[in-house]
C-alpha cells in the first residue's frame, strides 16, 4: 500500500484572525480553491468562517 504525503494546514478565523484549527491535506493533490469552513471560534465565542492560512 502506498504512503500518502500529508501537509498541515491552519484554519484562521476571519473575524479575530487567530489560528484555531489545524487539518491535514494531501500534498500531491492540486486544489483549485482555498478551504473555508464554518467552525466555532473560542475567542469570538461564536461560529465564524475559518479560511485556510499559511502555517
Amino acid at each position: 500500500m502506498a504512503k500518502v504525503e500529508m501537509t498541515t494546514i491552519a484554519l484562521q478565523c476571519t473575524e479575530c484572525k487567530r489560528k484555531n484549527y489545524f487539518i491535514r491535506r494531501n500534498k500531491k493533490k492540486k486544489y483549485s480553491k482555498k478551504l473555508s469552513l464554518k467552525k466555532y471560534c473560542p475567542h469570538c465565542r461564536k461560529r465564524t468562517l475559518h479560511k485556510e492560512a499559511k502555517t
